[in-house]
């Protein structure tokens, strides 16, 4: 029987690739009677497994098989976006709340839970190709003097740190000029954020053995499928990471030693990524409770169980 709260709960679970989150997100939602809610943003795909890291032989607690959401509901080949996430995770979390199910949202996208956690309007502004097309390669001066241009009010939320969101921001500008934004009313929820930390040496270990083993399980021969089954590089590009270093492997421009060798410096430079965006995301208000990964598992769920519980006491 799910645990019943005073409040709308929100247990949140983040981290960089490799850290553990999905197997403490199991523990804590079989012990919890909750069901999980994915935050990454291609494991939406299907038969985009291994390169994701989707792990779905995880999501058993003591032979329970723990529900996930978010995962597997779109055709590999496809686009997904934050306001799409936000729209599907509004649904399952009301749906999870109505039957007094704790959700607990899983996941390394950083822009998808901050978009959550700090109620971000923007993300429905839909993407200005033409725009970006113009913008693309300008230098920060020229476009900061171009954001400039905008109403005092249409520029209030920019992000000026770099090209990439001062091109977001003057786009968006530029929308709401001559547009109305049109949004979903967001449920009401109080998160527990819990973080996931390594030591930067332990960290690139489990990068190592889990890529030795994603190999192994065949994540060539999974992309392999994926062009067969019809999805173009160009796309698999998009996708990024492994997709992107395996095409130019298996279309010859690089050898197996140069697959190898970026894909492990492109994931450890991915995990560096991912825990300053989540630094950033505490310097923008979302209060992290952080935890170190490495320690035993059950020590590890017991020490988060204490501390959601104290805030959200049943």
């Amino acid at each position: 029987m799910p645990a019943q709260y005073a409040s709308n709960p929100l247990l949140v679970v983040l981290g960089p690739t490799a850290s553990g989150k999905t197997r403490l997100a199991v523990s804590l939602a079989g012990t919890l009677g909750a069901e999980i809610i994915s935050a990454d943003s291609r494991q939406v795909f299907r038969g985009m497994d291994i390169g994701t890291g989707k792990d779905l032989t995880e999501y058993n607690y003591k032979g329970q098989e723990i529900r996930y959401h978010l995962i597997d509901i779109k055709r590999a080949g496809e686009r997904y976006n934050v306001d799409a996430f936000k729209k599907d995770f509004y649904k399952v979390y009301t749906e999870l709340s109505e039957k007094g199910v704790l959700p607990i949202l899983c996941g390394g996208t950083g822009m998808y839970m901050h978009s959550l956690l700090q109620h971000q309007p923007f993300t429905a502004v839909p993407v200005n190709q033409r725009l970006r097309e113009e913008l693309s390669g300008t230098p920060i001066p020229a476009l900061i003097a171009r954001l400039e241009q905008l109403p005092e009010s249409l520029r209030a939320h920019a992000d000026r740190s770099t090209a990439k969101r001062l091109i977001r921001a003057i786009e968006i500008g530029t929308f709401l000029s001559s547009n109305k934004l049109e949004t979903v009313e967001p449920p009401a929820f109080s998160s527990f954020v819990v973080g996931l930390v390594d030591d930067v040496q332990i960290r690139r270990k489990k990068i190592e053995l889990r890529l030795e083993r994603r190999l192994k399980e065949g994540m060539i021969d999974e992309v392999e499928e994926l062009l067969r089954a019809g999805v173009s590089p160009e796309m698999l590009i998009f996708y990024g990471l492994e997709y992107k270093i395996i095409v130019s492997y298996l279309q010859q421009k690089i050898s197996l030693m140069e697959m190898r060798t970026q894909l492990f410096n492109g994931i450890c430079q991915f995990a560096k990524r991912q825990m300053t965006f989540f630094r950033k995301m505490e310097k923008d208000g979302v209060n992290i409770h952080w935890y170190q990964a490495d320690i035993d598992p059950q020590i590890l769920k017991e020490q988060v169980l204490a501390d959601f519980r104290k805030e959200f006491p049943t």
